[in-house]
């Protein structure tokens, strides 16, 4: 009798609204919101299903920390990301130039 076959486990790159909802915990027609204010990317199949990146997820977690902690409306966690994005590719740079 052979060993069983193993196989790699499987990292989910992209995920469907309703699956990407349920893992960020929150309801699909707040993704929707996030979708139309530009907080979150999505990306429509030619069906119209929204899909979303994996790596949202920590957008969408960074989205709700900021409004439930520091109880920022969303138009300013908007310039917050984009605040927070130019930070990181500033200090990138930085640390390119100094090697």
């Amino acid at each position: 009798m052979s060993a069983p076959t193993r196989y790699p486990p499987t990292r989910v790159s992209r995920y469907r609204l309703d699956a990407f909802a349920a893992r960020a915990g929150l309801h699909p027609d707040m993704l929707h919101r996030f979708v139309a204010l530009g907080l979150v990317d999505a990306h429509p199949d030619p069906g119209g299903q929204l899909w979303f990146d994996a790596a949202d997820l920590a957008t969408v977690a960074r989205i709700r920390r900021l409004h439930n902690d520091l109880s920022l409306n969303y138009a300013a966690i908007g310039l917050v990301l984009d605040l927070l994005d130019e930070i990181e590719r500033l200090q990138a740079l930085a640390r390119w130039s100094r090697s």
